[in-house]
């Protein structure tokens, strides 16, 4: 009987001194046609080349690809349900550029993205990484300011990490022009696969940031 006991007790023992394997974070990438990978292979879109930079760092994660082209941050805010399932733990959020082609009145993206927010941040619990984007100035200086500062302000507001500028990393790298032509797909909008490269690079740590932040 004794021995019995001893038996139990160490196998208790060995339990506690085993390490439990850490789950993998996912992580959803509710975007537009910039994280769906518009105009690439799969392999070379912005989610498989983050999850192929979070892997060579040993990162433990899963980049889900719910980025749908031509949505608008209302449409992310209308897909939100079924894009954030049971199994999310962590959310990016990169929409807008498509109200910026539409000249939607700034006031109403900044309404879609802090209702998105309001349900994955204040009502799961989730932490979220929102990525921006600088609007032109073609619209005018105070629409321009008024976009721009909508990203940094609901970031704050909702503790949320953040990146100024989807495509700002282009430009960091070489001047506008030159990044047009070695970065950027004919159409001047969306990034060839070296751009998303330099993009993955330069978002990359933030979104170890997101995963840390992450309960699984």
């Amino acid at each position: 009987m004794r021995g019995a006991n001893k038996a139990v007790h160490f196998a208790a023992a060995l339990l506690l001194a085993t390490p439990v394997a850490a789950e993998t974070v996912r992580v959803v990438a509710l975007g537009d046609s910039l994280t769906a990978g518009y105009g690439l292979p799969e392999s070379e879109g912005f989610v498989p080349q983050l999850q192929a930079w979070l892997d060579a760092e040993g990162v433990d994660a899963e980049i889900v690809n719910a980025g749908v082209s031509g949505d608008t941050t209302a449409g992310g805010l209308a897909r939100l349900g079924w894009s954030l399932d049971a199994e999310t733990d962590a959310m990016i959020v990169a929409l807008g550029g498509n109200d910026l082609l539409r000249g939607l009145p700034p006031a109403v993206s900044r309404d879609n993205l802090e209702a998105i927010l309001s349900q994955v941040t204040g009502e799961r619990g989730l932490p979220v990484l929102l990525i921006g984007l600088e609007a032109p100035g073609n619209y005018g200086a105070d629409y321009q300011a008024e976009f721009d500062a909508m990203y940094p302000d609901l970031a704050a507001e909702w503790d949320a990490l953040h990146v100024d500028s989807f495509l700002g990393s282009l430009t960091e790298e070489a001047a506008l022009d030159e990044a047009r032509a070695r970065y950027m797909q004919p159409d001047g909008i969306h990034p060839n696969r070296d751009g998303v490269g330099v993009i993955v690079a330069a978002i990359g740590p933030r979104v170890v940031e997101l995963v840390d932040r992450a309960d699984p």
